[in-house]
């Protein structure tokens, strides 16, 4: 076949249609087999939240409160209600992420991003973290836990329709630097941050918490559209404060506030680097 010959044959497929090219059996101008496989997708999948669970294991933690979080998770994650606020989202699937914090650098992936969408899926991640092996390092970083949240978004395969770092803990920032910068760093890349302040202390650790935990968290911690607080006051209602809280968030609702019983008033957000240079050498524990 000339190349005059090949250029008429080109034109006449593009005006006939791929059934013409198919009779000249013209390679890539015919319709495409039925019979070859779909390709496979490409990109990030969608979800309607990427969820990042933060959670405090610092030596202010016992091993048995220690146990009462991942215990809780674990069975909340599998409720009813956060099933179903799963599946009334508009794609029906978020995407989960459990990391364990402490001190200023010492973070650590318990659970890395799993796709969630069904009961069976919640459990594979439930077994995933009561499999994982226990881990509790001293001091209270939460900016650092903050900072390191915010990267472990980047690249995880996943796209949703929102982001959020739900982080807990039992006391304010010691270490790490002013939580607020760390705060409004994460804020600035579109992510939203909620709080559970653990503020059921009642051991010789609570000389380096503060009695108004959630005023700190509302203050200091918290921020981003629709970013609220749950507090725990008494760990017999840690799980049912878990399951509120993740139902609230899968569901992008905020709920309406608590009665105040403090004046509004500037928050000192240092007060836990505060209480830790008070409190050193006066005691040997390590928070």
């Amino acid at each position: 076949m000339t190349r005059a010959i090949l250029f008429l044959c080109l034109w006449l497929a593009g005006s006939a249609g791929p059934a013409f090219a198919q009779a000249l059996d013209l390679p890539g101008l015919g319709a495409p087999d039925p019979g070859a496989p779909e390709p496979a997708p490409t990109g990030p999948v969608e979800v309607d939240l990427e969820l990042l669970l933060l959670v405090d294991v610092s030596r202010s933690m016992t091993a048995q409160e220690l146990q009462i979080q991942r215990q809780g998770y674990a069975a909340v994650l599998q409720s009813e209600a956060v099933q179903g606020a799963i599946g009334r989202g508009f794609i029906g699937q978020v995407a989960m992420s459990y990391v364990e914090w402490a001190g200023a650098g010492l973070e650590r992936v318990a659970v890395d991003w799993t796709l969630i969408s069904s009961r069976e899926e919640a459990g594979r991640f439930a077994e995933a973290l009561l499999l994982s092996a226990p881990y509790t390092v001293s001091r209270t970083s939460i900016s650092s836990a903050l900072t390191f949240g915010a990267e472990h978004f980047e690249g995880n395969g996943y796209r949703g329709l929102r982001r959020v770092i739900d982080i807990s803990g039992d006391g304010p920032n010691n270490q790490g630097g002013p939580v607020t910068a760390a705060r409004d760093a994460v804020l600035a890349r579109g992510i939203t941050i909620n709080g559970l302040p653990l503020m059921a202390v009642s051991d010789p650790y609570d000389r380096w918490s503060v009695p108004d935990l959630d005023r700190n968290y509302e203050a200091c911690v918290i921020g981003g559209p629709g970013a609220f607080v749950v507090p725990v006051t008494d760990w017999r209602d840690f799980a049912a404060a878990v399951e509120r809280k993740l139902v609230q968030e899968i569901a992008g609702l905020t709920p309406p506030p608590g009665p105040r019983v403090w004046p509004v008033q500037a928050y000192d957000c240092r007060i836990g680097e505060k209480i830790w240079e008070r409190n050193r050498g006066s005691w040997g524990g390590v928070p």
